[in-house]
Parts: structure tokens; C-alpha cells; sequence
């Protein structure tokens, strides 16, 4: 298993995340399981993506819609830090772990993985600002990087989008995708992820190029790639897939494992050339 990241802190590409997209956790509208089985279903479909040979994961509420925006409730934090700890126990401390709490609880997200171990987090509306399904998200990079500080957590890598999926952004139209990617760089976040307009949509691989020659951070690409269209993305340092991986291609679907196998035999080929 080779390591997500190097010793200078950069992605040793091509890394290939799968999403955990944990079930409806307790409070939310659509859970219908206790906690036991929904973790237990993470745990499941984290060890599915190991043993295939992607080279980490990241642990996301998909299911708690709709989201609230910027801030969950304790029971959210618990859970989602009780599906963490259970999951880094299956998979091991070598196996890159990330979080997303959904939308944009960053702060929670921080807390969740420093506590149960975990790498990184991907974190909305870093910097300038966008409208969402859940209203106005605000630029937020100050306030996460200094709590990344004050609890000790310099170890857990910040990602974030980059003009997000399922997003607005026609308050800041005068911006283009390469101010983003130096407002990130310039706020000390430590990786830009670029997505298609909604879960499931092709990020554009000439955004990919654009964002790497914006700056120097690494560029992940968040949405859209499928064992099809995986050699278009070979200029990203990361993956992030989900959606792609479900039986049918639809993300609240179990996952597939011949997708997983056909998505892990994509990569290497495309990391031969």
C-alpha cells in the first residue's frame, strides 16, 4: 500500500479515493436503521474499497439530507466520529481516512477527524462565497484554519471545492476558476478539488489543467470520473469517486464490486503511461 501522501506533504498520484456514503444518521429525516447498523454499513463498504486497491477513502453524511448549513448537532459529530473511529479500526492507520460533514461543517469535520485519526477533510466555501441547496455559504478559511490550530490538528489536511457542485455562483461571476485556486493557495489551504455541477456530473479536465497551473497546491477531482472517462483526468493528483462505483451508477445504490475492480484496473493503466 503505498502512502496518500509524500514526505514533503504532496499526493503521490494517481491516489484513488472511495466515498463511504454513511447511511441517514439518527435525527435526520430519512434514517430508518440504528447507529449500530449504520456504521456498521460503513465499515462494510470502507474494507470493500481496500481490499479492491483504491488507496483510501473519505466518510461523508450523503444521506442526511437536506443538510444544514454550516453547523450539524452533536448527535451528527458523534456519529459520524463513531463511524470514523470504527472504520480506521477495520482498515488500519496506513489507510488514508477523510471526512465530510455535510454542508459545510468544516469545524465539525476537523474535530471528527483529528479525534478518530483520520487524514484530511473536504471542506465547502473555503474562500469566497456561494449559494447552495441550503442558502448562502460564506468564505470560512479563517475561522477552520485557526481552530485547526488551537486543537492541534496541523495533521489533517484541508481540501476544498473549488466553485462547487449544486452551487450558484453568480456573486462572484467576475472571478474566474484560477482566483479561486490562488485565493485558496494565498489562505493556506492545503488542496483544491474541482467537480461537475452536481454528484455524478464530469468535472471539465481542462478546469483540472487550468487549476494545476494556477498554483501549486495538489488539484483533486471530485465528481464524474468512471472507469470510462478516468484517462481524461490523468493531469489530477487525486480522485475522489463515488456515485461511478454503486450498482447502476447511482449513489445511494450498495457498491458494485466489479465497478471497483474495473475503476481500480482504469487507474493503472493509466498510471503506466
Amino acid at each position: 500500500m503505498k502512502p496518500l501522501f509524500d514526505v514533503k506533504g504532496k499526493i503521490t498520484f494517481p491516489a484513488l479515493l472511495g466515498m463511504v456514503h454513511v447511511k441517514a444518521l439518527p435525527g435526520t429525516p430519512f434514517c430508518n436503521e440504528n447507529i449500530c447498523k449504520v456504521v456498521e454499513t460503513a465499515v462494510q463498504e470502507a474494507e470493500l474499497y481496500q481490499i479492491a486497491g483504491f488507496d483510501g477513502i473519505v466518510i461523508e453524511n450523503m444521506h442526511d439530507r437536506p443538510y444544514l448549513k454550516g453547523h450539524v448537532g452533536p448527535e451528527i459529530v458523534a456519529g459520524m466520529t463513531r463511524a470514523a473511529v470504527e472504520i480506521r479500526r477495520k482498515v488500519g492507520q496506513k489507510f488514508p481516512v477523510g471526512v465530510q460533514i455535510l454542508a459545510g461543517a468544516n469545524i465539525e469535520a476537523l474535530a471528527v477527524a483529528h479525534l478518530s485519526g483520520c487524514d484530511f477533510i473536504r471542506a465547502e466555501g473555503c474562500v469566497f462565497a456561494h449559494v447552495a441547496d441550503e442558502g448562502l455559504i460564506e468564505a470560512c478559511a479563517g475561522q477552520l484554519l485557526r481552530e485547526r490550530s488551537r486543537i492541534g490538528a496541523e495533521r489533517v489536511r484541508i481540501w476544498t471545492d473549488i466553485q462547487k457542485k449544486h452551487s450558484a455562483h453568480a456573486i462572484t461571476a467576475d472571478l474566474d476558476l484560477e482566483d479561486w485556486v490562488h485565493g485558496a493557495e494565498f489562505f493556506g489551504i492545503d488542496g483544491v478539488i474541482i467537480t461537475g455541477s452536481a454528484t455524478g456530473k464530469s468535472a471539465s479536465p481542462e478546469e483540472v489543467i487550468r487549476a494545476r497551473s494556477a498554483s501549486r497546491l495538489p488539484v483533486i477531482v471530485g465528481s464524474g470520473i468512471t472507469a470510462e472517462n478516468a484517462g481524461e483526468y490523468a493531469k489530477a493528483d487525486a480522485w475522489i469517486i463515488g456515485s461511478s462505483m454503486k450498482y447502476d451508477g447511482f449513489w445511494e445504490n450498495p457498491i458494485d464490486p466489479d465497478r471497483l475492480k474495473k475503476m481500480v484496473a482504469s487507474r493503472d493503466r493509466v498510471a503506466r503511461k
